[in-house]
């Protein structure tokens, strides 16, 4: 399973038998990635008018547990893959010319849970001019999350590892539920996801009490970072001001554990997959200042109480999918891209188990039905967009590939 996913001990029994099914189908040895055929794991399944594949790049490259894929914003035509061991590497976006290291951080990190490691990279908006990006990993004694800034040489798109800025430290009581996702907004400010610190059924009530940042996406100001001072508060943040004791950083909460997140390169509106507990997996369009219920609501079920919750003051998802139809989600993207114009404007996620790729307008209301795009044989870990708004999609088993018009 891919970090973050969040596979609870309660309900890991129950999936193990469906897990082994899939692990001889694909034939997985331990320490070897195999790597099968385009033709052999993807079969299109149309949403509305939408006919789709995927096809393979990086031939011939060997990821070690790939989870992202993120553009260099510097007009270059590059892409950076996150892969969870430690390090990120860069490429071209078609597969052709150079490639490199962007960064090894193997001896910094902890991969002691499977859901540590190197989870994610930001690239600063003025990369091309300060060559800074941001990093989100795992470290132990103690187990924590670390948001860190390095600083590369954009043109050879290289990082001095001493160049580390530690951000934001943040305790982890538990392996599992990390969050793990950086990504900076239109407003140029640096959004984190954090989950609500692990176990299962968040037994410290971290979702519901905003004093934590865990179980939270934040928001900070990163522009003038210094060790004295590694990130600013906002002002239109929501609680700058509560008077309750609620951490200013927080954008929303209430979230389990939203392992992917993106903004919508039009609209600016920023989508989330929330992954489940034992009943239903979400889509929600986080707000700000919102409430997105867990643990008193899983999707849009009570959870604690079984029954008879308090769903007032609430964000309902605006999709949700249960356990007939997968185990956990991985948030997308919109599609702002050119080469499949019927999914403009659709929002593209996936189910890391069964390897089913949905969609929904970008626009929809609440609890809006997903319609399933393509059915695949991934273990889908991740997504990506290239400067032109092309979509990619990262294989926890070792490749990426781009979504692209059947033939």
């Amino acid at each position: 399973m891919p970090a973050g996913h969040g596979f609870d001990r309660e309900t890991w029994s129950q999936r193990r038998g469906a897990a082994a099914a899939r692990k001889r189908r694909f034939g997985w040895v331990t320490g070897a990635l195999a790597l099968v055929a385009l033709a052999e794991i993807q079969a299109p399944d149309a949403a509305g008018a939408a006919d789709v594949a995927l096809e393979q790049v990086f031939v011939g490259q060997r990821f070690v547990r790939p989870l992202q894929l993120s553009y260099v914003p510097d007009g270059s035509g590059r892409v950076a893959v996150v892969e969870q061991i430690g390090t990120i590497r860069w490429f071209q976006a078609d597969g052709a010319g150079d490639s490199g290291t962007l960064i090894d951080l193997r001896q910094r990190i902890s991969t002691a849970h499977n859901e540590e490691g190197l989870l994610s990279i930001a690239f600063h908006p003025g990369f091309a001019r300060n060559g800074q990006i941001f990093v989100y990993y795992s470290a132990a004694s103690p187990r924590r999350s670390i948001v860190a800034r390095y600083t590369a040489d954009p043109r050879a798109l290289r990082v001095d590892p001493a160049s580390e800025l530690i951000v934001m430290e943040i305790g982890q009581p538990y392996g599992n539920h990390n969050g793990g996702q950086l990504a900076f907004g239109p407003d140029g400010f640096l959004y984190i996801g954090l989950g609500d610190g692990g176990s299962a059924g968040d037994p410290h009530g971290n979702g519901q009490n905003r004093k934590t940042l865990l179980g939270s996406i934040l928001r900070i100001d990163v522009a003038d970072a210094t060790a004295a001072k590694p990130y600013g508060i906002p002002r239109d943040n929501p609680f700058v001001n509560a008077g309750d004791g609620s951490r200013p950083e927080i954008w929303a909460y209430g979230l389990r554990n939203p392992w992917r997140f993106s903004f919508d390169r039009e609209t600016g509106m920023l989508f989330a997959g929330d992954v489940g507990q034992n009943t239903e997996e979400e889509i929600d369009r986080i707000e700000r200042g919102g409430n997105y219920g867990w643990n008193r609501m899983e999707g849009h079920l009570c959870h604690s109480p079984p029954s008879g919750c308090d769903a007032r003051d609430l964000e309902l998802p605006v999709a949700v999918y249960g356990r007939g139809l997968g185990i956990s989600v991985t948030g997308g993207f919109v599609y702002r891209g050119r080469d499949i114009p019927p999914l403009i404007g659709r929002y593209l996620f996936a189910d890391f188990g069964t390897g089913t790729i949905w969609t929904i307008p970008s626009d929809a209301k609440p609890l809006t039905e997903p319609e399933p795009l393509l059915k695949t044989k991934l273990l889908i870990s991740g997504f990506g967009e290239n400067a032109a708004g092309e979509l990619y999609v990262v294989d926890l088993r070792g490749a990426v590939y781009r979504l692209k018009a059947a033939p």
